[in-house]
């Protein structure tokens, strides 16, 4: 048999957790870098200003200050995407997502249940790199931003838009997967065989499919994330999901939870045309090393 050609259906089950959370951080970091800047200019389409901070000239909008945070996404993208994408292996095959023909509410609930822990984990960095975002942040590294978050609002800072991340998270991550899924087998129906192109295609699908849907829950999860820094004292205090979404629509209406729509999508797109394909690739690598050692070992026992 030829190591090049194999199930590529079954994938999740030929490689170990500790091969698809490898693949999965790689996945993610490049993910999150590779549109960080593009991220950050929805990030400050999102936020809510009050009058008096409106009349306050920001600072000038370069492609460097466009990067801060970063190493926040870094550090954190790494291990949440390894748990996620393991998480998400392991759920798939368990619900049976890895069988012949389209599977979308297993792959949904795989996905869903790779979202928790990978929100769990990823949320105040994710807070962190919101805070470093910001147009008029003057914070310089991730330690300063960490540390004044917590002086000044507590542990619960990092963790206060959770409940709302996760009402948005599961859905665009099920909506994820499954549509990545449906695509990927449309597009590659020869299951079997590697097919880089229809990774690309089927993840800029999904991610502009999962990107649309969400992005109100979005522009609420950033008011959240970024209200220590506002000047605005109600949203300041403002303490849920409710309260966000109450300051949004009597400010801006409905046309206030699209804000940053164009940037989002744009993010979303290529990034997750990217995670899906540099995962893909790292486990096809991974699989093709596997099939060679288990055809290595074999031919040597016959030997024997």
């Amino acid at each position: 048999m030829d190591t090049d050609e194999y199930d590529y259906e079954s994938l999740g089950s030929n490689t170990t957790m500790t091969q698809n959370a490898f693949a999965g951080a790689l996945a993610g970091i490049a993910e999150h870098c590779a549109m960080y800047p593009v991220d950050s200019i929805k990030t400050r389409m999102q936020v809510i200003t009050s009058v008096t901070e409106k009349a306050v000239k920001q600072p000038p909008v370069t492609l460097r200050n466009l990067w801060k945070g970063v190493n926040s996404v870094v550090l954190g993208a790494g291990p949440a995407h390894a748990l996620h994408f393991a998480t998400y292996e392991y759920c798939k095959d368990y619900f049976g997502a890895n069988g012949n023909g389209h599977h979308p509410l297993a792959s949904a609930a795989a996905g869903a249940c790779a979202t928790l822990v990978h929100d769990g984990l990823m949320n105040p960095f994710d807070v962190v790199k919101q805070r470093m975002q910001l147009r008029d942040s003057a914070y310089k590294t991730i330690r300063e931003c960490a540390r004044s978050v917590y002086a000044k609002e507590g542990f619960t800072a990092f963790y206060i838009s959770l409940p709302t991340t996760l009402v948005m998270s599961v859905p665009f991550q099920s909506i994820q997967f499954a549509t990545y899924e449906f695509f990927r087998k449309v597009l590659n129906p020869d299951g079997p065989h590697y097919d880089p192109k229809s990774h690309v295609i089927a993840g800029a699908l999904a991610g502009a499919i999962a990107s649309s849907v969400t992005t109100p829950l979005d522009v609420i999860k950033t008011l959240l994330q970024t209200r220590g820094s506002n000047q605005d004292s109600r949203i300041r205090n403002a303490r849920g999901f409710r309260e966000a979404a109450s300051i949004i629509m009597e400010r801006h209406g409905i046309k206030g939870f699209f804000r940053g729509f164009r940037p989002r999508v744009l993010t979303h797109m290529p990034s997750a045309a990217i995670s899906w394909s540099v995962y893909e690739y790292i486990k096809w690598i991974i699989n093709t090393r596997n099939n060679t050692q288990q055809q290595k070992e074999k031919e040597n026992f016959i030997s024997l």
